[in-house]
């Protein structure tokens, strides 16, 4: 299992996205371009999971997701991934549990859209998470107010990272996260479901 792992060396910084990317968009390019250069980071590896625990309907097939996330993020230090597949793994707090003994040395960052972090006290041992790694939080349209107003920022105020040292992230000890607004894309994955050029019956 280990083998089919991204190669990291202790020392580098790198970011992780999950999601269902169900599918994955140019919204997706675009924050991981920005995590990039806003944290210093090394890497990103998206982490495409076999399903989100928080949504009623699963996703197309896993394969399906992956071939096409690799055909639009293209990037030399962008990994697609499906980590959670071979860990076993569906919470983000039981793959950095097992991820994180894989890698030592390596200092990984969460990264998350402002909606995620306007719920995550909703997550699995998420006070877990923001005590082990730290993490990155990209403005996405219409969620900022609500996530800088949420339970997990409220509680983690006083360990916030200011959006001009947004680069001392990667190096900062948990807990430890940085709110940075850019640039975004109104593109979402639901969007694109809706508009039927995305589905299941597309999955071979």
């Amino acid at each position: 299992m280990r083998h089919a792992f991204p190669i990291a060396r202790p020392g580098q910084i790198i970011g992780l996205l999950g999601g269902s990317f169900d599918p994955a968009h140019a919204g997706h390019v675009h924050i991981t371009c920005e995590a990039l250069k806003r944290f210093g980071l090394g890497q990103v590896w998206w982490l495409v999971s076999p399903g989100n625990p928080l949504k009623a309907n699963g996703p197309a097939a896993l394969e399906h997701r992956m071939e096409h996330a690799r055909r639009v993020m293209r990037h030399p230090r962008v990994k697609v991934t499906d980590i959670e597949a071979e860990l076993g793994t569906r919470y983000t707090a039981q793959t950095l549990a097992a991820l994180l003994p894989l890698y030592p040395g390596v200092r990984f960052v969460w990264l998350m859209g402002a909606d995620n972090l306007a719920q995550l006290h909703k997550w699995q041992d998420w006070r877990w998470i923001m005590d082990t790694v730290p993490v990155g939080v990209l403005a996405r349209p219409g969620d900022r107010i609500s996530a800088r107003l949420s339970k997990a920022a409220r509680l983690y105020a006083a360990h916030r990272i200011s959006a001009q040292n947004s680069q001392m992230l990667g190096t900062a000890e948990a807990p430890a996260w940085c709110f940075v607004n850019v640039p975004m894309s109104s593109q979402s994955s639901s969007a694109i479901r809706a508009s039927g050029l995305w589905g299941h019956a597309n999955e071979k």
